[in-house]
């Protein structure tokens, strides 16, 4: 098996994210970067609010989804 296409794990927004390879795990970072940004700038464009956001990331599913889950963006959709 390939070193990349081994399981991986990081912690975002203090839970554990099981991820399927070692390179997820950038992304994922990017991902809760990314969130970050918005939910501390309040920046939810061209969404008109947070919760229309997530309500349209949601069904993208993968990683965004176990993130969005991990920032607890999903009890507001």
């Amino acid at each position: 098996m390939a070193a990349n296409a081994m399981p991986a794990e990081v912690v975002i927004g203090g839970e554990m994210l099981r991820l399927a390879r070692r390179s997820d795990v950038a992304v994922a970072q990017r991902v809760a970067a990314h969130l970050q940004r918005r939910i501390a700038e309040d920046d939810w464009r061209p969404y008109r609010s947070r919760e229309d956001a997530v309500r349209a990331w949601t069904p993208l599913g993968g990683i965004r989804l176990q993130v969005m889950e991990a920032l607890s963006l999903l009890n507001e959709a």
